[in-house]
């Protein structure tokens, strides 16, 4: 039997999770579809030397490697070879041309050395000749003519001081730049320029030139190392070719020449290969947004907090902020940035009303992802991390601002807290760009940011009441509207039973109490607790806590009779409750408040009649509590009634009674069905006495005067 039983159950929860894993596996396929142009890229079929059709983009960020090597390599080919220039060479041949004159004039100091044999003899020009050549280098005498030195040998000390200068100097400019093989004739021939433009007569112009000839040779060599270093550093100094994402390839009307042709395939614009790795990206990421979504679906389930409506909710939130971002997104440029105004904190604000707080801040983490793919500007591999970052904040400040909900108008009182935080934001977007922005760009993206914020809490206002009404949830702000003395119910328990009214007051009151203290919905059992005997108006005068100066009904009647009156006005008020067409869960409330728990008065007084009489038919038919809330509020309800009837009540009274009650319910079984806890009981039971001590404090008697 219980192996049976186990697989009931075990099939039940298969069914369950079916139809929670297919509604997500939708919802993971309709974000495919609304983000997958974001990834995947048009390709088109191109050829070359056509003329283009229209203005392609490109997609991606992509280094164009081939015209990055194109430009190396010219860059590498312009580097001149580079040649190291030999300063003894230089250093030599200036000497050579020191020499000859040095010598020269060295001779004619010594006399050009007069031969002691012929001493009273003069020296003749051809004899000085000799002894000039006697002390040059053999290199001179081999490549300069005599008659360069003859003529040398004639001139006096101040001519031949003046050419020597002249000579130096345009050899030594001519050496130093250097002189390769190749432009030794040039070289030679700026010497020759240098000496023929000055006011020397021909003659002596003419045999500097020779010596200049002589001087010069090749000093400079091509050096492989300093080459190569010149190469390596030309390499270097070129930026990678890239084509950036959006960047125009091709205009409208333009011909498709090889170099567009091959970075159109470069991009991937002309294969469908490449979209297919994008595609699997996305597809892993919605996975893991819908794998995050279908956890806190399972939380939900484990707190037995998840229906159907619920459930759906969650969905269509989802769908319609995503949906309203793409809408918006095919309007958004670079420049224009429209995401700013996108009113994505209704998501935030529906969810936090509708369901709570924990599951608003993960779906706005998981939106705020969605937001930054959408606004992606379709260009695969990148996200809008701005637009993410912008929408995650927005999300955050509607949840944060959104607090102590009393009415509709608090939802406006949050949009003006997320106002101030979208323009923080959009300021800080602003500071931390390089761009320049004019004043007008900061008051026209701060209007974006403000209007956000007030359709956000426009587009709440407006579909909260679809959501809970549609899909039957209950929200916070519904249930205030519940709770309002003139509803038409609770005017009518006043007027009708108003023992019955103050009671349920009384009940709401140490619900609510015992609720906060467990961290369940206290307003829900609050509200719950002023309809929970709304059915007693059916017939008010067979309650003790209406009947006023009246004799007790029940005296009179038969007490099965009564007993069938008193376990009628669960049912009754959930007639009633239908009836207005109130939320479930307060009919649930209303319906289960009293469980199956036996009408001990009638039953024990029915029994001294009759011994065979049958418990069953002085039980309430039930349900037993479903939810936390309910199993507190049938505790209060039979507590405060308890209490109550106590002529002087003490805390330790109070306190037997509460925990009495409480005992008798869990022997009883009336728990059986909700989750609630032996420590959650053991709280709510230390609540439930505080309030009562409160409100039953003693009192000082106050003395009455006498009569005279």
């Amino acid at each position: 039997m219980k192996s049976r039983v186990a697989k009931i159950f075990r099939s039940v929860r298969q069914i369950k999770w079916i139809s929670i894993g297919v509604p997500l596996f939708i919802l993971g396929v309709i974000l495919l579809f609304l983000t997958l142009n974001n990834v995947h890229t048009k390709t088109y079929d191109i050829k070359r030397f056509n003329t283009a059709k229209e203005t392609i983009r490109s997609p991606i960020t992509i280094e164009n490697e081939n015209e990055t090597e194109r430009k190396t390599r010219e860059a590498v080919q312009a580097v001149e070879d580079r040649y190291t220039i030999s300063d003894e060479i230089t250093a030599q041949r200036l000497h050579y041309i020191d020499e000859i004159f040095e010598a020269i004039t060295t001779l004619e100091k010594k006399e050009w050395q007069k031969d002691t044999k012929k001493s009273d003899m003069p020296i003749n020009h051809q004899e000085k000749l000799q002894q000039l050549k006697q002390i040059l280098s053999p290199e001179i005498k081999e490549q300069i003519n005599d008659s360069v030195f003859s003529y040398l040998i004639e001139l006096d000390e101040k001519d031949r001081k003046r050419g020597k200068e002249i000579v130096i100097k345009s050899v030594k400019d001519v050496l130093t730049s250097g002189v390769r093989m190749e432009n030794k004739e040039r070289a030679t021939s700026e010497v020759r320029s240098s000496i023929k433009y000055t006011d020397l007569d021909e003659e002596y112009k003419k045999n500097l030139t020779r010596i200049a000839e002589f001087a010069i040779v090749e000093n400079s060599f091509f050096d492989y190392d300093k080459t190569m270093e010149a190469q390596k550093e030309a390499a270097s100094n070129v930026d990678p070719v890239i084509i950036r994402a959006g960047e125009i390839i091709v205009r409208e009307g333009q011909t498709i020449t090889n170099e567009i042709y091959e970075e159109l395939k470069l991009v991937g614009l002309l294969s469908e290969e490449r979209n297919f790795y994008p595609i699997i990206g996305l597809s892993l990421l919605l996975m893991m947004i819908v794998s995050i979504i279908g956890y806190e679906i399972y939380r939900l389930d484990k707190k037995s907090q998840l229906n159907k409506g619920t459930f759906i909710s969650v969905l269509l939130i989802i769908l319609l902020i995503a949906s309203l971002m793409k809408v918006i997104s095919s309007f958004t440029t670079s420049t224009n940035e429209l995401y700013y105004i996108v009113p994505v904190a209704t998501g935030a604000l529906l969810i936090k009303l509708l369901i709570n707080e924990r599951l608003a801040v993960v779906l706005a983490s998981t939106i705020a992802i969605l937001g930054s793919i959408i606004f992606n500007g379709e260009i695969p591999g990148s996200l809008n991390i701005q637009a993410g970052i912008y929408f995650f904040f927005s999300q955050m400040a509607a949840i944060i601002f959104l607090m102590n909900v009393k009415d509709r108008l608090t939802i406006i009182k949050s949009g003006i807290g997320m106002s101030f935080v979208n323009v923080i934001t959009v300021i800080l977007f602003i500071f931390l760009s390089f761009e320049k922005y004019t004043l007008s760009d900061v008051f026209l993206q701060s209007g974006y940011a403000v209007a956000s914020a007030f359709l956000s809490a426009v587009f709440t206002i407006g579909l909260l009441p679809f959501f809970e009404t549609g899909l039957g949830i209950l929200s916070d702000i519904k249930l205030l509207q519940l709770s309002n003395p003139n509803h038409p119910l609770l005017k009518k328990l006043l007027t009708e039973a108003p023992g019955t009214y103050h009671h349920s007051i009384m009940v709401a009151n140490l619900s609510e109490t015992a609720c906060e203290a467990i961290g369940v919905n206290g307003l829900l059992a609050r509200v719950g607790a002023y309809y929970h005997d709304i059915g007693k108006t059916v017939r008010p005068h067979y309650f003790i806590e209406n009947q006023l100066a009246i004799q007790n009904p029940h005296d009179f009647i038969d007490p099965r009779e009564s007993a069938k009156i008193i376990i009628a006005h669960p049912y009754d008020g959930v007639d009633m409750l239908k009836k207005y067409k109130m939320p479930k869960e307060i009919i649930d409330i209303a319906e289960q408040h009293h469980g199956t728990t036996l009408l001990k008065y009638f039953y024990f007084k029915e029994k001294e009649r009759d011994d065979q009489v049958i418990e069953s038919d002085f039980r309430y038919p039930g349900p037993k509590p479903q939810t936390k809330e309910t199993a507190i509020v049938s505790i209060c309800d039979s507590v405060e009634a308890a209490v109550r009837s106590l002529k002087e009540p003490t805390e330790e009274k109070i306190e037997d009674i509460v925990a009495s009650i409480i005992n008798d319910r869990l022997t009883d079984g009336q728990f059986d069905e909700c989750s609630i806890t032996f420590k959650e009981l053991k709280i709510a039971q230390r609540a439930i006495c505080d309030t009562l001590k409160g409100i039953f404090h003693s009192r000082i008697q106050y003395p009455i005067k006498e009569k005279a």
